[in-house]
């Protein structure tokens, strides 16, 4: 029986049967299929830039859309991996927090923390996250408004906890004069110049990184955004175009 059969019937040999039809086999890589109205205007090149989303402060629930725009230049760094325990009737439950930064260095960073019971899913959870919680940074001028933006545009302070974090505006070659993790998201954001300060328990590094990033996601002006050429939201103009092709 077993000569006669074919050789990719189910339960007999060459890989037909179930157990070893994919194994050792990599499967190909299918692309991104959006999920969302959002994503099938941004792969159909319907929305040009992100610069279009924050304008109409369209809400971003997939993470393939910030990779679409951005791409190679989105660098991401793990601040810190904490084990964080919970007791439970069996004993202490462990799991890791992961906080993660992310940015393109050219007015895009995000931040974001992801708790998993490995550190490898919780490093992924968190990078997804702060993909999709990437915001646009204002920077600005220290004295007259030569040559482009290259630190904040005023005195600012952000606060997470008991953690108070303060940016003041300095001139061209001071460099960014910071603590290590805020250093990082100015970094990210573009702002290689600024002067900091900080007070309260600023060795809780989430609290810190929390209240830096609420600094950073300054919301730009109108004078300082991308020119975007679009009257009505992105998915306005779309549907009309589809009526009048019908």
């Amino acid at each position: 029986m077993a000569d006669n059969a074919a050789p990719g019937d189910p339960g007999m040999g060459n890989c037909g049967g179930f157990r070893c039809g994919a194994r050792g086999v990599k499967a190909k890589d299918k692309g991104w299929t959006p999920i969302t109205k959002l994503g099938l205007l941004v792969k159909d090149m319907k929305i040009k830039s992100l610069e279009e989303i924050y304008l109409f402060s369209l809400p971003i629930k997939e993470s393939e859309i910030i990779g679409f725009f951005l791409g190679a230049s989105l660098k991401d760094e793990v601040l810190k991996i904490m084990p964080v325990q919970k007791p439970t009737r069996a004993g202490q439950r462990t799991r890791f927090k992961a906080f993660v930064a992310i940015g393109d260095y050219n007015c895009h960073v995000g931040l974001r923390v992801k708790c998993s019971k490995e550190v490898a899913t919780a490093i992924r959870g968190a990078i997804i996250l702060a993909k999709l919680s990437i915001v646009p940074v204002r920077r600005g001028y220290w004295g007259n408004k030569i040559g482009k933006p290259h630190t904040v545009p005023c005195k600012v302070t952000g606060r997470c906890g008991s953690v108070l974090v303060g940016f003041i505006p300095t001139p061209r070659g001071t460099g960014a004069v910071s603590a290590p993790v805020p250093k990082k998201l100015l970094m990210m954001a573009g702002m290689d110049v600024c002067y900091t300060s900080a007070r309260g328990c600023t060795a809780t590094l989430g609290n810190c990184a929390k209240a830096t990033f609420d600094l950073t996601a300054l919301r730009p002006t109108a004078d300082a955004r991308v020119p975007v050429q679009r009257t009505q939201a992105p998915a306005v103009a779309t549907t009309q175009g589809f009526i009048h092709k019908k």
